[in-house]
């Protein structure tokens, strides 16, 4: 069950959203986005050079392509905070899943494919509602704009995530998919920095400011392997699905630091998610038993013969 990996990467990509909340009072946005990108390169550069490895690719495009999507999925669903409520710019980005869903049936259709994991996606519908009911997102009409930066943040990370499973199927390992990625995260934190007129990082600094920007660095740099590894070998709708697991971490983190508890209307919301996880890992399973019951067996007689 390679998806279940979703479940490690939302636990820790929740861990980092604490700490991005927490950093935000020692450091830009730019400057997190630099130093998670720095974490990332420096962590996966010591590994190849400890495991053996090679950074060389023969699909630098299709690292552009994730790297550069994924950096302005990540400055659009950032500058949604400034413009909406956080649970609105939340739930209108966690809509990838739903926007993975619509973009596999579209592919679908067009290649004449009529076998669509309906099941599946009704799971990540399912889900989708238990986020709804947890967040509680509201918009006005000042809002329209900020709505529609959100939601294409949300259309930008599910093709990202669809060109993770792309490098993934091509034969790309997880390290070098997440250590192009990163790099290109410090190339956009030094844009971001240079944009504002600011020399980043080239201030005081204190030790829990530090210890916050190194923990997001590491836990995003664990998430995105752990998240390449569930799209490249799980499926595909699955580990859509399982993502949402990661807005009932981050609840849960809230209720723990914060003292931010949902109420019995979130606490459904929760339950929904977690019910809708646990019913499309059983329909995957139950689908993958089906399958490899009706793969023919070979005769090796008749195969010698």
């Amino acid at each position: 069950m390679q998806s279940l990996w979703m479940l490690v990467a939302s636990f820790l990509f929740s861990i980092m959203g604490v700490c991005v909340k927490l950093a935000g009072e020692y450091y830009s946005t730019a400057e997190i986005v630099l130093c998670r990108g720095l974490v990332g390169v420096t962590v996966i550069a010591s590994m190849v050079l400890l495991r053996g490895g090679t950074f060389r690719t023969p699909f630098p495009r299709e690292h552009l392509i994730r790297g550069g999507v994924g950096v302005i999925s990540l400055w659009m669903w950032f500058y949604s905070f400034s413009l909406l409520p956080v649970a609105t710019a939340t739930t209108l980005n966690y809509m990838s899943s739903i926007w993975i869903a619509a973009m596999l049936f579209a592919a679908g259709w067009w290649q004449g494919n009529k076998k669509f994991e309906w099941g599946l996606a009704g799971t990540v519908l399912l889900s989708f509602i238990g986020v709804a009911l947890l967040m509680r997102p509201s918009l006005n009409s000042e809002q329209l704009l900020g709505g529609a930066i959100s939601l294409c943040s949300g259309v930008l990370s599910a093709l990202v995530y669809l060109q993770v499973r792309k490098l993934g199927l091509l034969g790309e390992p997880e390290y070098r998919v997440v250590f192009y990625f990163s790099l290109t995260g410090v190339v956009a934190g030094l844009a971001g920095n240079m944009v504002t007129g600011k020399v980043p990082l080239l201030h005081s600094h204190s030790p829990t400011g530090a210890a916050l920007v190194i923990t997001i660095g590491l836990t995003a740099t664990l998430a995105q392997i752990a998240m390449t590894r569930a799209y490249r070998l799980g499926n595909t709708l699955l580990t859509a699905n399982l993502q949402y697991t990661g807005i009932v971490f981050s609840s849960l983190f809230g209720v723990v630091i914060w003292n931010d508890a949902p109420g019995w209307i979130g606490w459904t919301g929760v339950a929904i998610i977690l019910a809708s996880g646990i019913l499309a890992t059983y329909h995957n399973q139950r689908r993958s038993q089906s399958a490899a019951k009706n793969v023919p067996k070979v005769d090796p007689i008749a195969t010698e013969v």
